[in-house]
């Protein structure tokens, strides 16, 4: 795949799909199955990231050595890498500074290992930073076997991204945008939403503001939309400056109106509201990040790295090294073992899944996530819990299935809490 820019292969036939895959030949269902890589990477430390990233020149990265390490990674877990194969997302730090070289390099291990020879039918998504995605990379990203890009937009105004601590000016995200979708994959735009303008108390986002930015960036024609609130994270500089009392956010009420706002002009535009903080057109759902909210195994690969897969009754969650130059010394001393994991019971699987799949639209089928984890689905804490939270307007309780209204989506947090 690396190198091989030729016509793109096609959407496999209903036949072929299961073949694809790495289904089993008798027909069987498999598991679904996704695959993270981590890229630790970026030219600047944005000061509300939280994420395992770290400042370096893309000259100064050792991107076949690094490249290298995860594909031994990847063969040393093997014993973990079952079921069906469904998307692959590479995720940073910044992906786009990768050499896509390397990068395909990479991509291709991870398809042969599955059985999967072709990137049809499984979505492979990196992310992008406007600083570092121009016509020529967002080709050499494609031709590396991307079929997505996630462009980190953020936003549309020069003091917001500022603040924000980017690199790119509202130009500079409305190019990378084009350029990705100039390449021919599907393109999804990160928004935030109802960020304050600097440090000037007075100046925030207006709902209308947030509109305006979200219909340019869809009128370019992406495909999906992810617009999500500023979280502030501890260990972050702004997590420091709002433990001082000098960082500004924006209040519930406005946030509330902003994000309400956004979803009524996405829908208009025909966007689906399919889980908090994310809009699809037909079909362009993220699959991986479905397969999150699902509750779906999932492979981490690269420093930093969380993966999650099931081993009989119980799930193993672990981390990879948390910095580049001690993931790197460990793969080649072929210590392969987590630096951290946890092994996930039943019933903490299953309050995992009513945290994430409470973020879908549709919800989650409580009774069904029950079974497959092994665990009760209706102890009597719940059962009150459900119904008292369906008589607040906070859930929708049909069935076997529970969902959070619209409306309440921003109460999503602690409705699920109540029902651990």
């Amino acid at each position: 795949m690396a190198g091989n820019c030729g016509e793109p292969t096609p959407e496999p036939r209903h036949g072929d799909r299961a073949q694809l895959l790495g289904a089993p030949p008798n027909g069987r269902a498999m598991k679904p199955v996704g695959v993270y890589v981590h890229f630790p990477w970026c030219l600047k430390k944005c000061p509300y990231c939280d994420f395992a990233s770290f400042e370096r020149a893309r000259d100064d990265i050792d991107h076949r050595g690094y490249a290298d390490a995860v594909i031994a990674e990847l063969d040393a877990r093997s014993d973990d890498y079952r079921g069906r194969l469904e998307t692959i997302f590479v995720g940073g730090g910044t992906p786009s500074l990768w050499e896509p070289e390397e990068l395909g390099r990479v991509l291709t291990a991870i398809l042969e290992r599955a059985e999967a020879r072709s990137s049809s039918g499984v979505e492979i998504t990196v992310e992008c930073n406007p600083s570092s995605l121009d016509d020529e990379s967002a080709r050499g990203l494609a031709c590396a076997g991307a079929n997505r890009m996630s462009v980190g937009v953020q936003g549309l105004d020069q003091a917001r991204l500022e603040f924000l601590g980017r690199l790119h000016d509202p130009g500079g995200a409305l190019a990378a945008v084009r350029a990705a979708l100039a390449a021919g994959v599907r393109v999804n735009a990160d928004l935030m939403i109802g960020i304050a303008t600097g440090f000037d108390e007075t100046r925030h986002q207006t709902p209308d503001e947030a509109v305006a930015e979200a219909l340019t960036v869809t009128d370019l024609g992406v495909g999906h939309v992810s617009a999500y609130q500023l979280t502030v994270e501890a260990k972050t500089r702004f997590g420091e400056l709002d433990r001082r009392g000098h960082l500004p956010l924006v209040g519930d009420d406005r946030m509330a109106a902003t994000f309400l706002a956004t979803s009524r002009a996405l829908e208009a535009r025909g966007f689906e509201h399919y889980e908090i903080s994310n809009f699809a057109k037909p079909g362009e759902r993220s699959r991986h990040n479905v397969g999150y909210w699902l509750g779906h195994d999932y492979l981490g690969l690269g420093c930093a790295a969380y993966g999650t897969v099931t081993r009989g009754a119980s799930a193993l969650r672990y981390r990879n090294a948390p910095n580049p130059e001690r993931y790197l010394a460990r793969i080649a001393a072929r210590e392969f073992e987590p630096h951290e994991a946890e092994e996930l019971d039943a019933e903490a699987r299953l309050r995992e899944r009513i945290m994430l799949g409470l973020r879908l639209r549709e919800g989650l089928d409580l009774e069904a996530a029950a079974e497959e984890v092994g665990a009760e689905a209706w102890p009597r804490e719940r059962v009150r819990a459900t119904r008292e939270l369906v008589s607040r307007g906070r859930l929708v309780h049909d069935g076997s299935r529970l969902r959070i209204p619209r409306e309440a989506w921003l109460f999503t947090d602690g409705t699920a809490a109540a029902l651990f």
